[in-house]
């Protein structure tokens, strides 16, 4: 599945830091100056699921198949880039193409990395960004008026009632908010006519990325806190990170990776927990199929119903779909095995209508 998380923030906060640490490389480089990253580096990372390790240990299965998702390191934004500043639109138009935000926001002190605003405050940055992509958006929207109002003058029926779901969107904007804050407020069917129709990005779902020093580890400091109080205020997600951390992890043996987390009170790495909050940002789950040839994690939209999440392992499977055997995982390890399971009846016999949960264990019947 081809989604994406946009890695964004202002220059020198960390974010190709973390892009490195989250890719396990050095591909995407790391400066102290502004406009390192130019052209977005994109990096595909596993998901991080420990249920996909137990069931294939349980099945004895000869090979494992993690899912996956995509990250995009997209170059620091400063003030005006909506007018032009920076890398003004090529940032921006970046931005556009992927489907989740995950907006790095400085939490350190460090004289020695300077900071485009001169001071550290992860609150303004954030404020400083989402400023610039409600500039983008009302700039997108009333081109669009244009159109619209011409046409409706014209008695056109649908563009009457595009006019004023434009308007609407319009009167969130020019109030300097986002309109992902503003959801029940506009309804589904505006907000979802903003998203697919207008592509306006500030309608993307977005989580706060606290990136502190090693010295703040492991509980932050007042201005992580800051940022996790900001998120929730406004229904988002946050996460702590310290990038340089993650970053020295990279190239470790797996007894001195853990050796060195646990002195900083960790079990594992900060970087699976980002991980797994994006794919949730993206409302993403995942289904395992499992057998003593393999363990395959998979990955489907929350919502979708049995057929097409069979027809995310072949085609066929969708078109010849007939049933679904089902078990979730929290039973399975009960248990301990499919075979054990389907002897207590535990495995059920789901129909095409049944919305796959995240857990599942499924083996799909079919006939083409």
């Amino acid at each position: 599945m081809a989604l994406s998380v946009g890695i964004v923030g202002l220059p020198n906060v960390g974010k190709s830091t973390l892009f490195n640490a989250l890719i396990q490389s050095a591909k995407a480089a790391a400066a102290n100056y502004p406009f390192c990253t130019i052209e977005p580096n994109v990096g595909t990372v596993e998901v991080p699921d420990k249920r996909l390790y137990h069931i294939a240990e349980l099945e004895r299965s000869r090979k494992i198949t993690p899912t996956f998702i995509e990250f995009v390191d997209i170059a620091g934004l400063v003030r005006n880039a909506s007018k032009g500043e920076g890398l003004g639109n090529q940032f921006l138009a970046h931005i556009r193409e992927v489907d989740a935000i995950a907006m790095v926001l400085r939490c350190f002190e460090n004289p020695d990395v300077v900071h485009v605003e001169g001071s550290v405050d992860p609150i303004r940055d954030a404020q400083i960004i989402d400023l610039e992509l409600i500039a983008k958006d009302l700039e997108t929207v009333d081109k669009r008026l244009e159109k619209v109002e011409k046409m409706a003058r014209l008695g056109d029926k649908k563009s009457k009632e595009e006019l004023e779901m434009l308007r609407a969107i319009k009167a969130v904007l020019e109030n300097m908010e986002t309109l992902r804050k503003h959801i029940k407020d506009l309804g589904s069917e505006v907000f979802e006519y903003a998203k697919r129709n207008l592509f306006l990005l500030t309608t993307k779902p977005l989580m706060y990325v606290a990136n502190v020093s090693e010295a703040d580890l492991p509980e932050g400091n007042q201005l992580s806190e800051r940022v996790f109080q900001y998120a929730q205020e406004e229904g988002s997600s946050a996460v702590l990170i310290c990038a340089k951390l993650e970053e020295e992890l990279i190239g470790l043996e797996k007894e001195e990776k853990e050796e060195l987390l646990r002195s900083y009170g960790f079990e594992e790495p900060g970087l699976n927990k980002l991980i797994r909050s994006a794919y949730s940002l993206l409302e993403l789950i995942t289904f395992f199929t499992a057998g003593e040839k393999e363990t395959r994690a998979w990955t489907v939209k929350r919502g979708t119903k049995a057929p097409q999440a069979a027809g995310k392992i072949h085609s066929d499977f969708e078109r010849g779909f007939i049933a679904a055997e089902v078990i979730n995982y929290e039973d399975y390890v009960k248990v301990g095995s499919m075979t054990k399971a389907k002897e207590l009846g535990l495995v059920r016999l789901e129909g095409k209508e049944y919305e796959v949960k995240d857990g599942d264990i499924i083996y799909f019947r079919f006939n083409v």
